[in-house]
């Protein structure tokens, strides 16, 4: 029982660090895609094919 002292305080600080991490990167704009994955894939200059 007594590891539950430990244990639930390091695991609520570990949630507020990944919490605070992903807030942090929403405010960075890591997430924003200008062209998206939609018009992205209409574009000629993106080919599979190797340069030749």
């Amino acid at each position: 029982m007594d590891v539950l002292f430990y244990l639930i305080p390091v695991s609520l600080t570990l949630g507020a660090v990944g919490l605070i991490a992903f807030i942090w990167t929403l405010r960075s704009d890591q997430y924003d895609d200008p062209d998206g994955d939609s018009a992205r894939i209409l574009r000629d200059d993106y080919d599979d094919h190797p340069a030749g």
